[in-house]
């Protein structure tokens, strides 16, 4: 079993109310991608592919010569096959779960208590971060004051009285709404619009005059340090995340909400829509391989792009383990840790010990695209 150190697996669905339905959902495509025989139905939500060791939704390992293990056991058994450096840094576990979302309706308002990477597949909105902040800067000065006016401002306005802010709520839609087809951008009256469409009467409504209206064209990325205030809106993306599922909520949401521990975890610190924007770095070392390595040691995300002309392919050996995720075109993959061929198409999850390199012979006409999660200390 052991010398078995290259194999696919067979991942985790979340089938959150948020999703996107039946094939509408980039993650119920690449499920059915990567498993033709997978039944997709048409009024349930696909809203998360979970690619990792989480002991909530474990991979399976797609190989008959391997019986029925998990990602996680195969690594607690063999936990050389994360690196030296990774296996010892986090106590034998991988360090980050790799996901796919598929967005129709906007999550709720949270943070998690570790950090994440967005990326998005094609496009992505989301609220992050700080905007109100910029504002009250000018008013409150220094920036440790700003951040107890925004938490102040912020805290006040989550914990107001429901017949309150359900009122405010209705008259500031109410007037949105009598000044159809006039610019409502100031106020964010569309989005207002949407989101109480999705969630009528909700406080999180208001959020989006705290928080930074973000939309991520392919190729760029989010960062969110931890405690970082978001919700996501709509769309497709890829996220990889320290391997964690601690999520505090409050508002646009109907499940348990926690506001005053949100409130009191929360980053206020005052930027701009446009550092929330992380972008990668090339690959000194390969051309079709663009990097977003994060200020953080959990995890680095690679953007693998091999264009039609290229047929010969190489996944480069790395000193940690990795995720890999084909988005679009085929190949054979060989490698003396696997033994035998793997075809690889849109779909496929493969895991990739350390220091294994996986070579491709590239069928696609329109060449690969490809994702790598990963952990370079």
């Amino acid at each position: 079993m052991e010398e078995v150190r290259v194999f696919p697996l067979t991942c985790a669905v979340q089938n959150y109310a948020w999703g996107k339905a039946g094939l509408e959902s980039e993650v119920a495509k690449l499920v059915v991608g990567g498993d033709p025989l997978a039944v997709i139905e048409d009024d349930k939500p696909y809203a998360e592919l979970w690619m990792g060791a989480h002991p909530k939704a474990d991979a399976q390992i797609k190989d008959n010569r391997i019986g029925q293990t998990t990602l996680g056991q195969w690594i607690a058994h063999f936990p050389g096959c994360l690196g030296s450096k990774v296996k010892d840094t986090f106590q034998g576990q991988l360090p980050f779960l790799f996901k796919v979302l598929s967005v129709n309706t906007a999550l709720s308002i949270q943070a998690h208590p570790n950090r994440e990477l967005a990326a998005p597949v094609p496009e992505f909105r989301a609220l992050v971060g700080n905007e109100a902040a910029e504002e009250l800067g000018a008013t409150a000065g220094e920036a440790a004051c700003t951040k107890q006016a925004l938490k102040r401002c912020f805290t006040r306005m989550m914990n107001c009285e429901k017949k309150v802010f359900v009122d405010q709520l209705n008259m500031l839609v109410k007037r949105v709404t009598e000044e159809a087809g006039k610019d409502t951008s100031e106020c964010n009256g569309e989005l207002l619009l949407l989101l109480h469409s999705q969630y009528p009467g909700d406080i999180g409504c208001f959020s989006i005059y705290f928080l930074n209206y973000v939309v991520l064209e392919p190729g760029q990325a989010m960062f969110l340090g931890a405690s970082e205030p978001h919700a996501y809106l709509y769309g497709d993306c890829i996220e990889c995340m320290a391997c964690s599922d601690n999520t505090v909520r409050a508002g646009l949401t109907p499940k348990y909400i926690d506001v005053n521990t949100l409130c009191d975890m929360l980053t206020y610190t005052p930027a701009p829509a446009s550092s929330k924007l992380f972008l990668p770095v090339q690959d000194p070392s390969d051309p079709f391989v663009s990097v977003y390595d994060p200020p953080v040691p959990d995890f680095t995300v690679m953007r693998i792009q091999v264009p039609a002309s290229v047929k010969q392919y190489t996944v480069a050996p790395l000193d940690s383990a990795g995720i890999l995720l084909v988005v679009e075109g085929d190949a054979t993959a060989t490698s003396a840790a696997a033994l035998s061929d793997i075809t690889l198409r849109r779909g496929t999850v493969l895991f990739i010990s350390a220091n294994e390199a996986v070579h491709l012979h590239v069928m696609a006409q329109s060449g690969m695209t490809m994702f790598r999660a990963c952990c370079l200390l």
